[in-house]
């Protein structure tokens, strides 16, 4: 076959073409980040749980599995992880279990054998164990970094036990008794605690920071920071660290720390009422601090979200923001984790239902925009929006284009991406609701850019 000049040219000019798109696609499709999970696995011969891994593809927001993981997570019963140093380390807080298999964690029944286990992420995340820490209380359930990088908190619902002879017992005794009582101020009752660490930013390894504020009876230096009874949740942000505990008969109420070289300074004599009953979570977002509320309380769905400002008193009081609280999606409930995402321009939240009550709502991520101005927080159009059953948590990628969350209930990863000039949650590249599987239970999910 014979092409004349125009057909040579045109046909050249096709190739240039596809080369040009194949190397541009090429060149689009890469890893942006990778994605961690944490889970359970009850058929686990050694009792342990896992850390399940993703490459985050840039382009589609596809995840694909890390080689060689999951891997164990280094004890029974992981909860929450973080990212520390850059992306260089991994803590993951198992939670441990109780005398007789169990993971309920409770006063009368605590758990056993929690620790922390640090990982090092390596080349195409990659985890490989590296120690092993404990904290100084009882039943570990959260674990946060500070802002700066450099130390770690881990807040337990009970204090450790001091015996008649001053001594103090550490976390790993069976005794369920609580070490309640220590003073921070007017009718302030402490049974919690808070444990920190700093991190070595070399090695990653964690060193306990002693309490200089607060003693024992006998005049000896705690080595942890009380915290008022029924701890629920906590979260570091504009140099507080402010911690939520209450019962449905006393209501729910915030305390706040000053924080500074790991020390956790009581910085008010009182709790703070949050006017709420069923608090789940507190977390920071932006320059607002969010606390979610899995009742009706002044709006007419079944949760609310009520926002507050840090006040610029010194003293980390909490100011009710204007607007009042915000009302969930009135078709879901019980929300577990609020995101506002990096260009401040809506936020989400993620709501766990509860498939086994037919009464009350299912899981799903409802979603906001935030006004620019006043900040208040009004329903996007599309919402709610599709997650699989019973989220844990919820991330951004670090290209700030797709949203994760990791699922207990039906142990699965399940993506969406942003829609850049909405805020709406679509389907990955046009595919319906994706769902990756995990193996068992997911607990907590992360994300971390560091791909090198």
């Amino acid at each position: 076959m014979k092409f004349t000049k125009f057909g040579k040219a045109l046909l050249m000019s096709a190739l240039s073409v596809g080369v040009v798109l194949s190397v541009t696609s090429c060149v689009q499709s890469y890893t942006v980040g990778y994605l961690y999970v944490t889970g359970t696995v009850t058929a686990q011969s050694s009792g342990e749980g896992i850390i399940s891994g993703f490459k985050i593809d840039h382009n589609t927001g596809f995840l694909t599995p890390i080689n060689g993981l999951p891997v164990s997570s280094g004890g029974a019963n992981p909860g929450r992880a973080v990212l520390q140093v850059a992306g260089r380390f991994l803590y993951v807080l198992n939670r441990g279990v109780t005398a007789s298999g169990g993971s309920n964690c409770t006063t009368a029944d605590p758990c056993l054998n929690s620790n922390i286990t640090q990982f090092a992420v390596g080349a195409n995340g990659i985890l490989t164990p590296q120690e092993t820490f404990f904290t100084q209380g009882i039943n570990p359930f959260r674990i946060i970094g500070d802002s700066t990088g450099n130390f770690l908190y881990v807040l337990e619902h009970d204090s450790p036990v001091t015996l008649a002879n001053g001594t103090i017992v550490p976390s790993s005794a069976t005794n369920p008794n609580k070490n309640c009582g220590l003073s921070l101020g007017t009718g302030v009752t402490t049974c919690g605690d808070i444990t920190s660490f700093e991190i070595n930013q070399t090695t990653g390894r964690l060193q306990l920071v002693v309490n200089a504020q607060v003693t024992s009876a006998n005049g000896t230096a705690l080595s942890y920071f009380p915290v008022p009874a029924n701890p629920i949740d906590f979260v570091s942000s504009s140099g507080y660290v402010f911690t939520v505990s209450g019962t449905p008969t006393t209501g729910d109420s915030v305390f706040p720390y000053t924080q500074a070289n790991g020390q956790l300074n009581v910085s008010q004599n009182s709790s703070q009422p949050l006017n709420a009953n069923q608090v789940t979570a507190i977390v920071s977002g932006g320059t607002f601090i969010y606390v979610l509320d899995n009742e009706p309380g002044t709006t007419s769905s079944s949760s609310q979200i009520l926002p507050f400002t840090v006040t610029a008193n010194g003293n980390g009081s909490l100011s009710a923001a204007i607007g009042g609280a915000i009302p969930d999606d009135p078709t879901e409930s019980n929300p577990i984790m609020l995101l506002v995402e990096s260009k401040n321009k809506w936020a989400y939240v993620a709501n766990q239902g509860n498939l086994t009550n037919p009464n009350n709502a299912a899981s799903g991520i409802a979603g906001y925009v935030i006004d620019p101005n006043t900040h208040q927080l009004t329903f996007l159009p599309d919402e709610p929006f599709g997650t699989g059953a019973g989220p844990q948590c919820l991330v951004e990628d670090p290209s700030n284009q797709f949203i994760y969350t990791a699922n207990f209930d039906d142990s699965s990863v399940t993506g969406r991406s942003i829609d850049e000039n909405t805020g709406d949650l679509r389907n990955l590249s046009g595919s319906a609701n994706r769902a990756y599987s995990l193996t068992g239970p997911a607990t907590w999910c992360l994300v971390t850019g560091r791909t090198n």
